[in-house]
């Protein structure tokens, strides 16, 4: 598996280590973090994405309390044996919903009818599925 790579948006509503810790959970809700599987390092994410050490540090925290990650001695994180579950839709569902929410209200305001806004997704989402 490739190395797990975070997209971060410093100028989000959304506090960077919650954007890591969202990014995380959904990686391994959707089957693309298997169980054992590292975690970059709290130095290579901050050093890449210009960002404090310590946010990174507590977005690994509150994953690793989430059960979600484990610390492992000199490996690093790394996804939890208890993350192998199995992947429910209502989970992963729920861990999309603020962001469609946010996507309604700004296509709300942007006054974007429905079916526009519903056939922009859909071709994001195919864009996005085949750049991976």
């Amino acid at each position: 598996m490739d190395q797990v790579q975070f997209d971060i948006n410093p100028s989000s509503s959304v506090p960077i280590y919650r954007q890591i810790v969202d990014q995380v959970q959904r990686m391994v809700l959707g089957g693309n973090l298997e169980r054992g599987a590292d975690l970059p390092s709290v130095r290579a994410v901050a050093s890449l994405h210009a960002i404090n050490p310590m946010t990174v540090s507590k977005a690994y925290g509150q994953l690793e309390v989430m059960g979600v990650v484990q610390r492992v001695r000199g490996q690093g994180m790394i996804v939890a044996q208890s993350s192998s579950k199995p992947r429910l839709l209502k989970q992963r569902l729920e861990l999309l919903r603020p962001i469609l929410k946010e996507a309604a209200t700004h296509a709300r305001e942007l006054d974007i009818a429905l079916d526009d806004a519903i056939k922009e997704f859909a071709s994001q989402y195919r864009e996005e599925k085949n750049e991976k």
